[in-house]
């Protein structure tokens, strides 16, 4: 239970965000390099050749900007993941990519959409409400700080622009809430302090004994008043150890 309280850092949540950001334009460069293009590996709703889109859709760009777009809040915000959220954070990552994309096919319009903006709308979703229902202060801090970065992005699972696919980001953001719910462990635990567990005694707690029972702080408790005066009062006892001293040719 400890293990899960306390943040420790590893190199490896950072590297595992830096490797999804170049895996990303990795592909975009490959299709430069190759001239042949994978919008076709995207969601396409309610059709089969539609259905290997959601795996591979988050993989897939259409431009520099839609891929400048993506790769900052997809690395920030998957480096919070498997940072504060390490137990789960591939699960997560797995089921989150999965339920967004089944989402996006199954509602979204007749067109091919791609992009990793799914899969950021259910980490920004999963980390606000998952830091609100875990109720420890570092992960609701963590939601409020989602918030304060991201919160405009609420705007975008409406179909405010025919360009973007906002199916795509509704699906994300449901999917990401229904995470929150479904992985109820695993993650940091409230901070319980001292007065707040079960086998708690106001009587045992050093600090509460300075209190009487009209609740009057006492400074000085008398058995520590009486400890101080046997300390005073104890005499100093010194004890001398002679040897004898032998004949010279016993000196050395």
């Amino acid at each position: 239970m400890e293990n899960k309280r306390e943040l420790s850092f590893s190199l490896w949540y950072l590297i595992i965000p830096v490797f999804f950001g170049l895996t990303i334009w990795t592909v975009y460069w490959m299709e430069l390099e190759t001239g042949w293009y994978l919008n076709h590996l995207g969601i396409y709703p309610r059709h089969i050749k539609g259905l290997p889109g959601i795996v591979l859709s988050p993989f897939i760009h259409s431009s520099v900007e839609h891929l400048y777009h993506n790769t900052i809040p997809l690395m920030v915000l998957s480096t919070a993941l498997f940072y504060f959220y390490r137990a789960i954070a591939w699960k997560v990552m797995w089921w989150g990519l999965v339920l967004s994309g089944v989402l996006t096919w199954i509602f979204a319009r007749p067109a091919w959409h791609i992009g990793a903006s799914g899969v950021i709308y259910m980490l920004v979703t999963f980390i606000f409400f998952k830091g609100l229902f875990a109720g420890n202060y570092r992960l609701m801090a963590l939601s409020l700080l989602v918030v304060f970065l991201y919160g405009s992005m609420v705007w975008y699972v409406l179909p405010v622009d025919d360009k973007i696919s906002w199916e795509g980001h509704l699906g994300g953001a449901i999917a990401g809430f229904v995470l929150s719910l479904f992985f109820k462990k695993e993650v940091l635990q409230p901070v319980r302090y001292r007065w707040e567990q079960e086998d708690y005694k106001a009587e045992e707690d050093p600090f509460m004994r300075h209190f009487d029972e009209e609740g009057n702080f006492i400074e000085e408790l008398p058995e520590d008043r009486s400890e101080l005066e046997d300390e005073e009062n104890r005499e100093l006892k010194v004890t001398y150890h002679y040897r004898e001293r032998g004949s010279k040719g016993e000196d050395g």
